[in-house]
Parts: structure tokens; C-alpha cells; sequence
């Protein structure tokens, strides 16, 4: 975008009027908000609904096959953040882009909240994958234009945002998670939806007002040859996709199974191709070359820990609901309710660590040591997870709900040594030409440890359940200890950046 073209932007941005800051903010503050407990909400439950009996108002599927869809599911709604940045960036713009993620985000809800059986299942969630994908890497992208680059605020604005899409993310298992399993699924996911379509109201009614012409501008449009040219393509891959679709479903070998082993290998070839691409481009001079090298084992560690992280909402949801005694002091607690537990945790630390790094300041840990330590904690995240079943003498007891909420601590510390540090990476070590397609490629670190889980997570069983602890979490150790002996190598090849 064209320097004036921000300015005359800013100029139609009511500058305060939210805790100090533009009123714009308000609205995407609230858009995620409800964006975040609308998917977080279905989230909770949605392992518990596909793998319950019918009869207890399930799905009846495999358990197993259940937390592979499950990880399938994550990886592809990363996946299809490229999608929506590309049709922000060339057809419609960021605002626009973001109320039709939006709309199509609450339309997969309705679809889950009807009894429609596993049809509905996937075809919710192809709503659901293309909307997310539409809608949130482009709202985040329009907080940055509510600001100038010299704007003090602008740091301070986007921590705003984070709680926006944090406390969404942590009231949603409570309201939606109860419903779904004290009274019935697809009421769960009809409240789903009604936090979407909240949302949704909330953008359209004060999008004009606060947001003014922000999002609004098209960055780089398509020409008229280029849009006959992706029509043609689009259309092409659609009805290629029907057919294989078609002959495989009427023929029997297409079953899920085979969809998720390919989508699986799908989340290695994107992003080695990225960085093979990027690489190998003209544009990209011998010192950005040498950063990318360096990006490679960040990358790869990233992976590691999200593989650990997103069995939050798969392994670990299984243990919460088949390992867990949840009469707890007391209490009756659901199983959705752990759900709660990162989002909560975010909310009382990442200042703490913000507050640190500042304090710190050059003395600070380097981008390398921070990955290798949230590593570690990933890892003794898992290791503890081996302890109960161990000092209980096998699997057959339940066990304190205390072993759940210390790994979700643990995965918590490590998210937020690695997950901001490596926002940050990527803009540091992206080449010039590539800075856009860096950051689509540090969430496909998520996309792709998402997309192997789909395989690891078949391993794990009742019986399995120490070793498949102990080998993840153990792997996680080791990967961050070598991150860390080889971190003044990597400083080198990082050419001056840190």
C-alpha cells in the first residue's frame, strides 16, 4: 500500500474513544472476540461428538480416527490462511475478505448444530476451514492499519487485540462445552453459531463508523487477463476435484483414511516447497539466504512444539474424558472445561514474559535459546503426562485432574517463549521479497505439526499411553537441547540479526 494511501486512510479512523486507542479497535477487538468463542466452542467438543455412540447422541466414530480428523481438521484451517490472504490481497480487499470468512465461519456452525450425521460433520467443516481462513489472518492484518508505523500505540494495540481473541477462547468451553455434554451437541455448536453471527453483527454495524476506509483498498488487484486466467484454473481444480471425488467415493478406495494420509503429506510438501522457492529466487540476496538457512531448524522446532501443543484439543481432550476422575474436591467438572486452560493461562503471563524481554533488554535470552527452552517445556509437558499411569500402575484408574492443568502450564510456558519470539523471527528473517510469505509460512509450522499429528496420534492408546508420553515428550527435550548447543552456529548464519 502507497504511503498516502495510509495516510488518507488514517485520516478516516476515528483515532480514540477505546482505552486510548483508535475505535476501530473495538471493533475487530469484538469480531475475534466472538470469532475465537465460536471456533474454540465447537473445538471443546467436537472430539467428544464425533467419537460418543450414537445412542449418547454422537457420531460413533473410531475413536482413533476421531483424533486424527481432529488434527487434520487444525492443519487444514492453517493451511487455508493463504487462501484468504491472497483473495485479500487481489480481489476484495481485508474488510471484505473478513464479514465473508465471517458469514461462511457461521454457516459450518448452523450445519454442526442440525442432525445431519457425518455428511454434516465434513461439510461443516469445509465452512468452517474456508472462513477461518478468509477471516483471521486478515483481521490482524487490518489492527496494524489502524496505525502509523511511528505509532506509539501500536505495540500496545495489538496485546489489546491478543486478550480479544484469548478471553473468547476462554469463556467458550464453559458456556458451549457444558451445553454440548450436560444437554445435547448440537446445542452446543447452535450457541457456536449465535457467537459468530455476534460477531458479525457487531462488524457490519460499526465497521463504517470506526473503521472508516481501512481494509478497504485492494493491494494489488488482479488484471482483467489474470482473472480469466484464475477462473479458468479454479474451475479446472474444482471439477478435477469432483471427479477424483466422485470416482473414488462410488469405486470405495477413497475412504478417510486415505484423504487424511494425503493431506498429511500435503503439510511437508507446502512448506518445503516454500522455503525451496524462496530460496532459490533472484530476489533473494547471499545474506537472506543464509538467514533462511538459519530459519530452517526455528522452524522445524516450531513444528515440534505444535505437534505437543495441538494434542490439547485431541489426546489430551481424550485423557480429560476417559483418564480423568473430574469429581474434583466437589466439584463436577466437564472434560471440555481444560479447553479453558491455555487461553487462561496466556491471559495471566504473556505480560509477565512481555515485561521480562523489556526488562531484560540486549541481555535477553537469543531468538534460538527462547525456542530451545519452549522446547524443553513442551517436552516435560509430555513427560509429566507419563507419571500418573506410571505411579498408578497401569491405566485402569482415573486420576487427578492436577496432572492435566500442570502439562497445560507447561505447554503454556512454552507457547510463549516460541509462539510471539517467532512472529517476530519471520519479519527479521524474511528476504525483502518474501516478508508477506514469511509470516504464511511460520503458520504452517502449526499447519504442518498439525498434519503429521494426524499420524502420530494413532499410537496412542490406553496401553500405549506411557511410551507415546514418553517418546513425543522426550523427543521435544532433546530437539531443544540440541537447538541450544548449536544456537551460536545459527546466530552466525543469521548475519548480524538476533
Amino acid at each position: 500500500m502507497k504511503s498516502h494511501d495510509k495516510e488518507s486512510i488514517l485520516k478516516t479512523i476515528p483515532q480514540k474513544g477505546f482505552f486510548g486507542h483508535p475505535k476501530g479497535l473495538s471493533t475487530l477487538f469484538f469480531t475475534e472476540f466472538w470469532e475465537r468463542f465460536s471456533y474454540y466452542g465447537m473445538r471443546a467438543i467436537l472430539l467428544f461428538y464425533m467419537y460418543y455412540e450414537v445412542k449418547d447422541g454422537g457420531l460413533g466414530i473410531d475413536q482413533t480416527t476421531a483424533n486424527s480428523i481432529m488434527a487434520i481438521y487444525g492443519s487444514l484451517v492453517y493451511m487455508s490462511g493463504i487462501i484468504g490472504g491472497w483473495i485479500a490481497d487481489r480481489i476484495l480487499g481485508t474488510a471484505r475478505t473478513v464479514f465473508h470468512g465471517g458469514v461462511l465461519i457461521m454457516v459450518g456452525h448452523v450445519i454442526l448444530a442440525l442432525p445431519l450425521g457425518a455428511p454434516g460433520l465434513f461439510i461443516s467443516m469445509f465452512f468452517i476451514i474456508i472462513g477461518t481462513g478468509l477471516l483471521k489472518p486478515n483481521v490482524g492484518g487490518m489492527v496494524g492499519d489502524l496505525y502509523s508505523m511511528k505509532d506509539p500505540r501500536r505495540d500496545s494495540g495489538f496485546s489489546i487485540y491478543y486478550m480479544g481473541i484469548n478471553m473468547g477462547a476462554f469463556i467458550a468451553p464453559y458456556i458451549v462445552g457444558t451445553l454440548g455434554e450436560e444437554v445435547n451437541f448440537h446445542l452446543g455448536f447452535g450457541v457456536a453459531a449465535i457467537g459468530m453471527a455476534i460477531g458479525l453483527i457487531v462488524y457490519v454495524i460499526t465497521r463504517k463508523k470506526f473503521l472508516g476506509l481501512a481494509g478497504s483498498v485492494v493491494p494489488n488487484p488482479l488484471t482483467k487477463p489474470e482473472k480469466g486466467r484464475i477462473t479458468k484454473i479454479v474451475l479446472l481444480v474444482l471439477v478435477a476435484l469432483g471427479i477424483v471425488g466422485w470416482a473414488g467415493i462410488s469405486g470405495g478406495w477413497l475412504t478417510v483414511e486415505r484423504v487424511i494420509f494425503s493431506i498429511s503429506i500435503l503439510g511437508i510438501i507446502i512448506p518445503t516447497a516454500y522455503f525451496i522457492f524462496m530460496y532459490r529466487s533472484p530476489k533473494t540476496s547471499k545474506d537472506e539466504k543464509s538467514r533462511l538457512l538459519a530459519y530452517i531448524p526455528l522452524f522445524v522446532a516450531a513444528m515440534v512444539f505444535w505437534a505437543i501443543a495441538e494434542q490439547q484439543s485431541s489426546i489430551l481432550a481424550t485423557f480429560a474424558n476417559e483418564r480423568t476422575n473430574l469429581n474434583f474436591m466437589g466439584l463436577e467438572l466437564k472434560a471440555s472445561w481444560f479447553q479453558s486452560l491455555n487461553p487462561l493461562f496466556i491471559i495471566m503471563f504473556a505480560p509477565l514474559f512481555a515485561g521480562l524481554w523489556t526488562k531484560l533488554g540486549d541481555k535477553q535470552p537469543s531468538v534460538a535459546h527462547k525456542f530451545s527452552f519452549g522446547l524443553v517445556f513442551a517436552g516435560l509437558a509430555f513427560i509429566v503426562m507419563m507419571l500418573p499411569a506410571y505411579l498408578n500402575g497401569g491405566t485402569g484408574t482415573l486420576v487427578s485432574p492436577l496432572w492435566l492443568v500442570l502439562c497445560f502450564f507447561l505447554i503454556v510456558m512454552g507457547e510463549l517463549l516460541i509462539s510471539p519470539v517467532g512472529l517476530s523471527a519471520s519479519t527479521k528473517l524474511a528476504p525483502a521479497a518474501f516478508a508477506a510469505q514469511m509470516m504464511s509460512l511460520w503458520n504452517l509450522s502449526n499447519s504442518s505439526a498439525q498434519a503429521i499429528n494426524a499420524q502420530v496420534v494413532r499410537f496412542y492408546t490406553e496401553e500405549t499411553e506411557i511410551m507415546y508420553f514418553g517418546v513425543i515428550g522426550g523427543i521435544a527435550i532433546l530437539l531443544g537441547i540440541l537447538l541450544f548447543l548449536f544456537s551460536p552456529k545459527l546466530k552466525e548464519f543469521m548475519r548480524g540479526l538476533n
